[in-house]
């Protein structure tokens, strides 16, 4: 089961529930204001070691940074997003990505000045499941982990549970209609299921990928296949920053940019740079593991509709797709659907927020919407030119 140390810990979750609760950024908010500004500070990176954050480490290792004539350190990795969130809040990073519902959480759970600036990635989530489970049906009676209540993998899940006729239980031996969910970090996701500790999870990659690769564990679904690309990690930076050094905002977010549409034709060297065998030693993951999901063979994909892990097969999603406009529509169904999913802790900030507030809030788009515009506009990604979308989620 998870230990201590882990991505994703029970004393992570802890913390991090301390510190985006009601006050508690306070200290860390009122600590960072009353340092001296640092007007030339140079971009200092927070990340944690998943596929999420490739733009931000492609940025990085490709230069893009620099090419902006930005001053950049060497992104750090963190464990836990409790201890990025706390790097960020006391000021010791300045550009991190984070799951969409904790920047929910964050900005209105605990009022942290800060703003959603782009979507780092598009997709790049499935459900795994052990290899005699068939459907998300199967699952009733069975433990399934999640790797955090605010994240965009509970909220599809719990979609997809309720749609097969599935309660949400947190304890206990579950029922035929119940499905237990439990917090566990990724790293810890594979051994567990093929231990047989819990019956599936649902995860950012490469972990899902690592489960094929081991097999140990198939896809049950994807997540770009209930709700055709959804975000799921998102750049998040500092008003401040925003509103007082606006040209240099607006140089982090070219890079950004420049950074996704450079991983959309060079896949494989992407997978080369983020893995283990990279001197940069971005993440722990090896080229293999990464290869999968984001240079996927054709066969692949046959085989993902032909079991059902792939129901939608005209929407041709990639596995992990990149493009960085956070379309508005998108911020107004997730407050929608968390507000229907069970999360832990004290709600009443989401029970209270109204999405079309929060789509409008939430985001500064000024910066995205220039970078776009300079490289060609949406249609750079392969997208219609228009800056509005209609959501669609299909379980």
């Amino acid at each position: 089961m998870p230990t201590e140390d882990s991505l994703f810990s029970r004393r992570d979750v802890m913390r991090l529930a301390a510190l985006l609760g009601a006050g508690g950024a306070l200290p860390l908010l009122n600590a960072r204001a009353a340092r001296a500004a640092e007007p030339d500070a140079p971009v200092r990176i927070g990340y944690l070691p998943i596929t999420d954050a490739t733009p931000l480490l492609v940025a990085h290792g490709k230069g893009f940074f620099e090419a902006e004539g930005l001053q950049v350190e060497k992104p750090v990795l963190f464990r836990g997003w409790s201890q990025i969130v706390e790097a960020f809040l006391a000021g010791q990073v300045n550009v991190v990505h984070l799951l969409s519902p904790i920047t929910v959480w964050a900005r209105y759970g605990s009022k942290v000045p800060a703003k959603v600036v782009a979507w780092n990635h598009t997709s790049g989530s499935g459900l795994t499941a052990a290899n005699d489970i068939g459907s998300v049906k199967e699952l009733g009676g069975k433990t399934v982990a999640i790797p955090y209540w605010y994240s965009i993998h509970n909220a599809v899940l719990q979609k997809l549970l309720r749609e097969n006729g599935l309660k949400v239980v947190t304890s206990g031996t579950p029922a035929a209609d119940e499905v237990n969910l439990v917090l566990m970090s990724p790293s810890d996701m594979v051994p567990a299921l093929a231990s047989g500790q819990i019956a599936g999870y649902i995860v950012a990659e490469p972990f899902n990928a690592a489960a094929e690769v081991n097999q140990v564990g198939k896809v049950l679904r994807f997540t770009g296949d209930v709700w055709k690309d959804h975000a799921c990690c998102l750049v998040f930076m500092q008003e401040d920053d925003l509103n007082n050094r606006p040209e240099w905002s607006q140089k982090v977010v070219n890079a950004m940019v420049k950074a996704q549409l450079w991983t959309r034709d060079n896949r494989a060297e992407t997978a080369e740079l983020l893995s283990s065998a990279n001197p940069q030693k971005y993440t722990p993951h090896s080229p293999e593991i990464l290869a999968r999901v984001l240079t996927p063979a054709e066969a692949d994909e046959a085989a993902y509709v032909a079991s059902g892990a792939i129901r939608h097969p005209e929407w041709r999603e990639r596995r992990i797709d990149f493009q960085p406009y956070p379309f508005p529509s998108y911020t107004e169904e997730l407050v929608r659907l968390l507000k229907e999913t069970e999360v832990a802790g004290d709600r009443a900030f989401l029970d209270a927020l109204d999405p079309a507030f929060a789509a409008q809030d939430l985001v500064d788009d000024r910066f995205v919407r220039k970078a776009l515009q300079d490289i060609g506009g949406l249609a750079a990604f392969g997208l219609p030119d228009a800056w509005t979308r209609e959501e669609v989620l299909q379980a």
